[in-house]
C-alpha cells in the first residue's frame, strides 16, 4: 500500500538549520554518523559500511519518490555541515508515519534535533491530512523519549517490533502547532 501526501515542502528552515532533501554529496557525512556505534545503538543497532550507507541514502531519496515525503538532510547554517536525517518516515513495516530523528554525535546536546523535529512537526500539522503521527522509540532510549515529550508526544503503548519492543509516542495533528521553525 502506498500512501502519498500532497503539498509537503521539500525545504524547511529554522534560525540555525536548513532541512532539505538528501543529495549524493551527503554520502560521506551520513556515513560518519552510520559508522558510529553510539549513533546507531537505538536505531539500526549495527554500524554500516560505506556502501551500506549508500543504500540508506538511496532509501531516503526513494522514500520521497514513493511517499511524497521523507527524511530531510539537516544542515547547520553556520558551518554548512550535514548533521543527519530528521523528517517523516513510513517504511513498509512501520505501523504508521513517524517523525524520526538521528544526528551525528558531534551535534548532540545543542538542541538541533529538537529544533529540526519541531520544524517537521509544525510543517506536518499544517499540511498533512492525518489525525496523528508517531515516533517509535526503543524502551531504553531515554534521550529520544525526552525529545518526543518536548515535541508534545504522549506515550501510547509498547508493541512488538522487529526483533524486540518499541514504545509508541503519539503526536496529535489536531493540536495547535507551536515552536521554532518556519515553512518555506
Amino acid at each position: 500500500m502506498t500512501e502519498r501526501l500532497a503539498d509537503i515542502p521539500t525545504l524547511l528552515e529554522t534560525s540555525r538549520l536548513v532541512l532539505r532533501q538528501f543529495e549524493e554529496r551527503d554520502w560521506d557525512d551520513l556515513h560518519r554518523m552510520f559508522e558510529d556505534e553510539e549513533c546507531v545503538r537505538y536505531t539500526i543497532k549495527t554500524p554500516l559500511t560505506h556502501w551500506q550507507t549508500w543504500r540508506m541514502l538511496a532509501g531516503y531519496v526513494g522514500h520521497w519518490s514513493m511517499r511524497g515525503y521523507g527524511p530531510y538532510a539537516v544542515v547547520e547554517k553556520s558551518s554548512g555541515k550535514m548533521m543527519g536525517p530528521v523528517g517523516l518516515w513510513y517504511p513498509g513495516d512501520w505501523p504508521e508515519p513517524e517523525i524520526k530523528w538521528s544526528l551525528a554525535r558531534e551535534f548532540w546536546g545543542k538542541g538541533y534535533a529538537t529544533e529540526a523535529a519541531m520544524a517537521v512537526r509544525t510543517m506536518a500539522f499544517q499540511t498533512l491530512k492525518r489525525d496523528r503521527l508517531i515516533s517509535l522509540i526503543l524502551p531504553e532510549n531515554e534521550a529520544s523519549k525526552r525529545l518526543a515529550k518536548r515535541l508534545g508526544g504522549i506515550y501510547e503503548k509498547t508493541i512488538p517490533f522487529r526483533d524486540g519492543l518499541a514504545e509508541i509516542y503519539v503526536y496529535s495533528c489536531r493540536r495547535t502547532a507551536v515552536g521554532p521553525g518556519t515553512v518555506t
